[in-house]
């Protein structure tokens, strides 16, 4: 009875020497919360916020604290630094009022708390840290290395979309959260297999970035947050002047070095545009001169009800248990904006009085605090709770009006109608004006029949096909119709026509649209993440070929695969 006994003593304290710390649920909870849609990495789709009855963009509109991939099939929102670029890009002459005030309201209120406690690239990278394997320590290099993400900012998320209308630079040719989350998301499941032929020089050198990332993470401590993220270096501008973090008592420093050296970041001094806030310096620092900002929010709430004394009392061992115990003591918590709460140790004495009620300030304190913390933690759960039964069990994707919500080969194809609004030549009709809108009816129940592609501007395979369906326009003349359809990715009209005469389309005979219906045709026929996708129509209107890649490489029977599928269309 005794072993037994003794058994269940030690497995109860290896529990509590090795359970999480409160910061590290805080970090799983946000992953889970910024990517609640688990249901996309079951099905292969992204979440994009089209109701089946009606309405557009949801939450995919706004965007999330950390760095996380819009594209991951997870994803329930957008990521900051990719909006940023995405509204540079296009924003020409326009401010992107939008979402600069979401980097700055997120900035003011956390500012690089963000990273410590609610990125979920930081929570990877501090797991594969954990990792046994000898570490590099920081140094006078690695603080120069740090400046380098800033340099990334100003030359990939400001300078190239701006003067490139259109490319996001680092989403396009760095971030290991794409590779990771979006890409590697989408082609690891069985139904997406197709895409891999896609995948060219471009997806080459950033798996190879991602596996650099993921091997110097093993041996360095947030490697990509200390030394590449751009977003890091947004929020680091607000670190000083931020609601909540940590912050350093100087009248109280002894300059004793033990914060610096304690943290594995490249900081020069305790909350400086380096430091994450996870506070981890608080509980080693011998004067108690580093706190948390934002405590005494905390202690207003906690002391509602006491008189001036009792107040005054009550705030001396708060502040002293936020000062000693660190980021278990007094962390952010919550889903959203962040709320510190405290613990009241026990050994904490409060000096009885006769006049004092039957609970000692000391007991009233500790159960306000509790319950806050309680409650704190009880709402986070119920959203996190919300938001995975309504994006895995509520949430329907729009579709088509078949069963299954996708027109296949052999149906007639679901009505639709474009908008016709960029200058091209294939767009305009006998007097040189630009037509308004093409629609099915339009292009079916003539002697011709309909190819439909779907590209966007920042698709490569796109681009590198569409002069193939310019030949094919050239070569049958009226017996084609080519609509070339923009899908909807958040790219103005003004930046998309900028694309087509830089490429040098304004002349080609194709028809070039966009779908103001939030790519409901491009999903009703079977459309899900990735482009080109290529649709033929016979005369009639019904579906003989869909296919998914780039066309230019395919051939059938010693024809290039689109000659021979528009010649079945036109024998039908």
């Amino acid at each position: 009875m005794v072993k037994v006994k003794n058994f269940f003593k030690k497995v109860g304290l290896w529990f509590k020497n090795h359970a999480p710390t409160k910061r590290r649920l805080i970090q799983v909870y946000a992953a889970l919360l910024t990517n609640a849609n688990l249901k996309g990495f079951i099905d292969g789709k992204i979440y994009t916020g089209n109701l089946a009855s009606g309405g557009s963009g949801g939450t995919k509109n706004l965007c999330v604290p950390g760095l996380n991939c819009y594209s991951c099939p997870g994803a329930v929102g957008a990521c900051p630094l990719g909006a940023l670029q995405d509204s540079l890009a296009n924003s020409d002459t326009t401010v992107p009022y939008y979402i600069l005030g979401i980097l700055g309201l997120f900035g003011l209120i956390c500012a690089r708390t963000i990273c410590g406690f609610f990125c979920p690239v930081g929570l990877g990278q501090e797991l594969l840290y954990k990792i046994k394997t000898p570490k590099l320590k920081k140094s006078r290099y690695t603080r120069l290395l740090s400046y380098l993400k800033y340099v990334l900012l100003v030359v990939l998320v400001i300078a190239i979309p701006l003067i490139y209308h259109g490319i996001p630079a680092f989403c396009k040719y760095i971030c290991p959260a794409g590779t990771f989350g979006g890409a590697g998301g989408l082609l690891t499941h069985p139904s997406n297999a197709g895409y891999f032929d896609q995948l060219g020089y471009l997806f080459t050198w950033k798996f190879a970035l991602l596996v650099g990332f993921i091997i110097a993470c093993i041996f360095i401590y947030r490697c990509f947050c200390r030394f590449f993220c751009p977003l890091g270096a947004i929020y680091g501008f607000f670190n000083k002047i931020a609601l909540l973090g940590v912050k350093l008592d100087k009248r109280k420093c002894v300059d004793c070095g033990l914060c610096i050296q304690t943290c594995k970041m490249d900081i020069k001094h305790v909350g400086d545009h380096e430091c994450i806030n996870c506070g981890d310096c608080i509980p080693v620092c011998p004067t108690q001169a580093i706190s948390w900002k934002g405590s005494k929010l905390v202690l207003a709430g906690l002391t509602v009800g006491l008189n001036e004394s009792e107040e005054e009392e009550a705030q001396a061992p708060v502040l002293a248990a936020l000062a000693a115990g660190g980021a278990d003591a007094a962390v952010p918590a919550g889903s959203g904006n962040a709320t510190v709460t405290a613990v009241m140790p026990e050994n904490i004495e409060q000096p009885a009085t006769e006049e004092k009620p039957r609970l000692t300030v000391e007991k009233r304190i500790k159960r306000r605090a509790f319950w806050l913390q309680f409650g704190a933690w009880a709402a986070a759960i119920a959203v996190l709770v919300s938001a995975l039964v309504y994006y895995n069990f509520i949430y329907k994707e729009q579709g088509g009006g078949l069963s299954d919500g996708i027109y296949s080969v052999g149906d007639i194809c679901p009505d639709f109608t474009f908008d016709t609004v960029y200058d091209t030549a294939g767009g305009k009709d006998e007097n040189g004006s630009i037509i308004e809108s093409v629609g099915l009816s339009d292009l079916t129940g003539k002697d011709a029949v309909t190819v439909i592609n779907f590209w966007y501007t920042l698709c490569d395979p796109c681009i590198a096909e569409l002069p193939d369906f310019n030949k094919i326009k050239q070569d049958y003349g009226e017996r084609v119709n080519v609509v070339v359809v923009h899908i909807n990715n958040g790219a103005s009209d003004n930046s998309i026509q900028k694309r087509i005469d830089g490429l040098g389309w304004s002349d080609w005979g194709l028809t070039f649209v966009h779908d103001d219906l939030n790519d409901s045709l491009f999903a009703k026929l079977g459309g899900k993440n990735i482009c080109p996708m290529t649709v033929i129509l016979d005369r009639e209107g019904e579906i003989t070929f869909n296919f998914t890649g780039n066309l230019s490489e395919k051939t059938y029977e010693g024809m290039p695969l689109l000659d021979y599928e528009v010649e079945q269309a036109l024998g039908k």
